[in-house]
């Protein structure tokens, strides 16, 4: 039987060994499929670990997703585009780094919710591993100007350096968010509510046609999309098809067999709204 894993720091909420045992299930493949929790000092020997003992591929969250890339004896060109990994796939005595959280997001985006992403003025909150793995995907989705949001700036103009557009994506401060007018997509591309800080947002930013999205699910979700239902958000979106329809290419990747995604997030996301009516 065949060895995967996700890491990241936490990760033992994570939903992806239930999404990879049912696209599994679905295609007739046995195999194991374990959350590894590992702090950021320790993921390189635990990585290591994994893949002595036979592991085959693994997916990667945070905060583990620029290290991965700089891990990878190879990578492919969307993750030497994003700068980050989020799929490892054996590859001889090394890894094979690959990043499918872009094509994950669009696909959810235009498939499942039916939006239109060209022209859109987009804003996306932060500049980590997972925001690195978006926006590649979102530009070439055909959005119209980017804006980076992100607490540490040298962070964000990073990653305006590495999308290597200048004219079309910006780098801007905190602060700016109050003179930056309406956007018809915003991302939140952080971990913030997770730890409580998720930075004022002022309801200007919002206008009749934004759809917002959070690359969070449940409980870490909740605080951004609650502040875009009360600025009146056309759609407010958590990243739960994102993580599916993410997880669906690794799966791809792996065993080269592409599965049914609509059961498994209409599972989910109906094992979701169970537990909050419960709550």
């Amino acid at each position: 039987m065949k060895r995967y894993a996700v890491f990241g720091f936490p990760v033992l909420h994570s939903l992806s060994p239930k999404i990879h045992q049912a696209f599994a299930h679905q295609s007739g493949i046995a195999i194991e499929y374990v959350a590894i929790e590992s702090r950021p000092g320790d993921f390189d020997g635990t990585l290591s670990s994994f893949a002595r003992s036979g592991g085959e591929g693994a997916n990667v969250t945070l905060p583990h997703k620029q290290r991965a890339a700089e891990l990878c004896n190879l990578l492919s060109a969307r993750a030497k585009r994003a700068g980050a990994v989020n799929t490892l796939i054996k590859h001889g005595n090394g890894w094979l780094g690959d990043n499918t959280d872009g094509a994950g997001l669009v696909r959810d985006l235009t498939g499942r919710h039916g939006l239109d992403l060209r022209g859109r003025r987009t804003l996306m909150l932060g500049a980590g591993g997972a925001a690195r793995g978006i926006a590649p995907a979102l530009l070439d989705a055909g959005i119209g100007e980017l804006f980076i949001v992100n607490r540490d700036t040298q962070k964000a103009d990073a990653l305006v350096d590495l999308l290597g557009v200048p004219g079309r994506v910006h780098s801007r401060y905190l602060d700016d968010l109050d003179s930056l007018g309406e956007f018809e997509l915003i991302v939140n591309a952080t971990s913030a509510a997770r730890h409580g800080s998720l930075p004022k947002l002022p309801m200007s930013l919002v206008g009749p046609r934004t759809a917002a999205v959070d690359l969070s699910y449940g409980e870490a979700a909740i605080p951004f999309l609650a502040w875009a239902r009360a600025a009146n958000a056309h759609h407010a979106i958590d990243g739960l098809g994102m993580l599916v329809e993410q997880a669906a290419e690794s799966f791809f990747l792996w065993h080269g067999v592409r599965p049914d995604t609509d059961p498994v997030f209409a599972e989910l996301q109906a094992r979701h709204a169970a537990l909050i009516t419960a709550d």
